[in-house]
């Protein structure tokens, strides 16, 4: 996986969802990365958060090597519209569209192993922490998630527009985000 920056929010809900998706104890977690039970425990709740280096390295021993997924990859590739899928916990990009390329204006393959989150407009980071206040980090199948955001030019550019995020799993039951827009 490449270098992530930046802190994603709500890392203890994250964490909870991708512990329980690999069918992990808190206890083994715990022991993988040095801390006890507790700390977990307090993570989970959002009662503490470790700094960024322990939260990146807590998704490094979740997120198993996954199956590659490859029907799920060539979906996404070959839709007509504009679409990528990225790892729930991450942000990682996964797989994305040609019109997704186009609309990002990179190379087909550039943002792959990339997380997408130091890209994200206000709209979009204001989203990820409205999922508070939704059934998002609790439902197996969460609401799907609409807004609007505005255009920025960064390292990729972002259209703006409607999106649409969607929960869906990878073959190894690790969550992943749909993510359609304009």
């Amino acid at each position: 996986m490449k270098e992530i920056t930046g802190t994603l929010p709500h890392f203890g809900r994250r964490l909870k969802r991708i512990r329980s998706s690999v069918r992990m104890k808190q206890s083994a977690l715990a022991d993988m990365l040095g801390v006890d039970q507790t700390t977990i425990s307090r993570w989970e709740a959002g009662l503490q958060s470790p700094d960024e280096d322990v939260q990146l390295r807590a998704f490094d021993v979740l997120i198993p090597h996954r199956s590659d997924d490859a029907a799920l990859k060539r979906l996404v590739e070959t839709a007509d519209a504009c679409v990528h899928l990225v790892d729930e916990a991450t942000h990682v990009c996964l797989a994305y569209s040609r019109k997704r390329a186009a609309d990002w204006r990179v190379e087909r393959q550039e943002m792959l192993g990339v997380s997408l989150w130091p890209f994200a407009t206000e709209e979009i980071q204001r989203a990820e922490f409205d999922l508070t206040n939704s059934d998002w980090f609790e439902a197996l199948s969460p609401t799907p998630k609409r807004f609007v955001t505005s255009q920025a030019d960064n390292a990729i550019r972002i259209s703006a527009g409607e999106i649409l995020w969607e929960r869906l799993y990878l073959a190894d039951g690790t969550p992943a985000r749909l993510v359609t827009g304009r």
